[in-house]
């Protein structure tokens, strides 16, 4: 792609973000998520491949509806309750309307499917800004609105939760495993929203940090399935005995970063006395981590049956940038140390 047209494409999506960052009315918000979509369009269809218009047209559908569904949900709350403020969402039908149109948006279950199928069509960089910069501007809508009934959003949580462990069970193709995990890690800034929305916000911030890194290893091994990734060790050795923390990690095991906001949640729902819900969650996130051991056995416990050209990748100079990768990856697997200190940033 043209480089002039790739950075007025990625302006663009930074632009369409911080509209929606810096709007208070619904008009603003909406008109910011339209340009963000239309930004990344060309970003997904520069393949040129079947698959990747596949994936686009199908992106473009479901973030048209859930837009159009937005749209429908800010205008019935201005004529129900003459308000077109993001913070007076108060009319119970407009509420619901408009978590359920951010929930398509974001790739909530059971508003997911699309998500894995459109995540499979594009490549690994595209996916990573996918997975990670496209769910910030419906997050940022979210957090402004808080509803009155919250069962709906314990019912999107904890559904996302169980899809996100179960549908990635049997995945072979990393970008779909990584597209379930996405939504699993959704449904838990979902379920805590109304309680503690710093803590959905600390929760998005180590999601961003654990899915950029695993896409970037990802990348630099170019790897798109289980059985690309168990020849990993002769691309980077070094990389590949860290990969398994980057995805324990993912899975939420102590000492590492994923752990901090998996315990930070379940001890939130504890104290509101949804000890059923966060037993529920628990359970729900040891699904998660079954796939994320398959990835690692892939990576370290199994050889692929090589020839000898096959092991010789490592002495090849990779030309990509590593820089963002390590310092990911440190921060993916070394920062729960820093839980009181993240805690007393994001509660100022």
């Amino acid at each position: 792609m043209n480089p002039y047209i790739l950075a007025t494409l990625l302006l663009s999506l930074g632009l369409g973000t911080t509209i929606t960052f810096a709007s208070s009315h619904w008009l603003l918000a909406w008109m910011g998520l339209e340009i963000n979509t239309l930004a990344i369009l060309p970003l997904m269809a520069q393949q040129h491949h079947p698959r990747a218009v596949e994936a686009t047209t199908k992106y473009f559908l479901t973030q048209a509806t859930g837009a159009a569904t937005l749209l429908f949900a800010s205008t019935s709350n201005a004529w129900l309750t003459g308000q077109w403020d993001i913070l007076q969402m108060s009319h119970p039908f407009a509420t619901t309307l408009a978590i359920l149109a951010l929930s398509l948006k974001v790739g909530l279950a059971p508003l997911h499917t699309w998500l894995p199928e459109v995540l499979q069509g594009l490549d690994l960089t595209t996916g990573l800004i996918l997975s990670t910069w496209q769910k910030l501007a419906p997050f940022a809508l979210l957090l402004q609105i808080q509803p009155a009934n919250s069962t709906i959003l314990i019912i999107l949580g904890v559904t996302s939760t169980l899809v996100g462990g179960w549908g990635g069970l049997n995945q072979t193709q990393l970008r779909k495993i990584m597209a379930y995990s996405s939504t699993a890690h959704l449904g838990w800034m979902i379920l805590i929203l109304q309680f503690s929305p710093s803590l959905t916000l600390l929760t998005l911030l180590t999601y961003l940090i654990m899915t950029s890194s695993t896409f970037l290893v990802f990348k630099l091994n170019k790897s798109t399935s289980i059985n690309m990734l168990a020849t990993s060790w002769a691309k980077a050795p070094a990389l590949t005995t860290l990969t398994p923390l980057i995805l324990l990690s993912l899975g939420g095991l102590p000492p590492l970063t994923g752990f901090m906001p998996k315990w930070l949640i379940l001890q939130e729902l504890t104290k509101q006395d949804l000890a059923p819900i966060a037993t529920l969650t628990a359970l729900t996130a040891l699904l998660s981590l079954y796939f994320y051991l398959r990835l690692t056995y892939a990576m370290t416990l199994t050889m692929s049956p090589n020839n000898v050209t096959g092991i010789a990748p490592w002495r090849l100079h990779s030309s990509q940038l590593t820089l963002p990768l390590a310092i990911l990856t440190m921060a993916t697997i070394l920062l729960l140390p820093l839980t009181p200190t993240m805690l007393t940033l994001l509660t100022l």
